[in-house]
């Protein structure tokens, strides 16, 4: 069966600094005609940062879609309109929020965030040999964070608890844990 919806129309709804909402008009496979809401997101970077001492950096911050902190990996999105790479990205958050710069930077996957009604996709890395950076960048206007380090089995209990709801860190957390094997 093919799958494939047409597109046949598209109606922008709010065109933001970090979204943009359109809503199309499709035609559906049987030939009947649907709409769907749809969510232009810049392509984003996740880091799961490795200390010398074998944890993880989690920060806390405040986040406005769901009224709460919440715990997650150091992430943030590539800026197209300077021809940022994904991994040039991953060097600056790594900077921008933890402080420190990665000896060793590697593309672990990548994956869309929320494909029921956003286009994010998301490059995730792994930073080891963390270094204390020489020169801080600034962070984004009206961010705060709190940076802590956690082991692998305190990382699992957060997430066991509910502590950790985010499904980027979650991943993260759980490849850390099948390259333990």
């Amino acid at each position: 069966m093919n799958f494939k919806e047409k597109v046949l129309g598209i109606e922008p709804k709010y065109n933001g600094s970090i979204i943009n909402v359109e809503k199309q008009t499709v035609e559906l496979p049987n030939g009947d005609t649907a709409t769907r809401d749809v969510v232009h997101h810049a392509k984003a970077v996740g880091i799961l940062a490795i200390t010398d001492d074998n944890k993880i950096l989690i920060e806390k911050q405040w986040r406005a879609p769901i009224g709460k902190t919440i715990l997650e990996i150091p992430a943030g999105k590539v800026d197209s309109r300077d021809n940022t790479s994904s991994k040039d990205a991953a060097i600056r958050e790594l900077n921008e929020e933890t402080r420190y710069h990665a000896k060793n930077l590697s593309r672990i996957s990548g994956f869309y965030s929320t494909v029921g009604f956003s286009d994010e996709y998301m490059d995730l890395y792994l930073a080891t040999e963390l270094i204390p950076v020489d020169k801080e960048l600034p962070r984004d206007k009206g961010e705060y964070l709190n940076i802590s380090a956690y082991s692998l089995n305190e990382a699992e209990e957060l997430i066991k608890s509910g502590k950790i709801e985010d499904a980027k860190t979650i991943m993260a957390i759980l490849y850390w844990k099948l390259m333990q094997k």
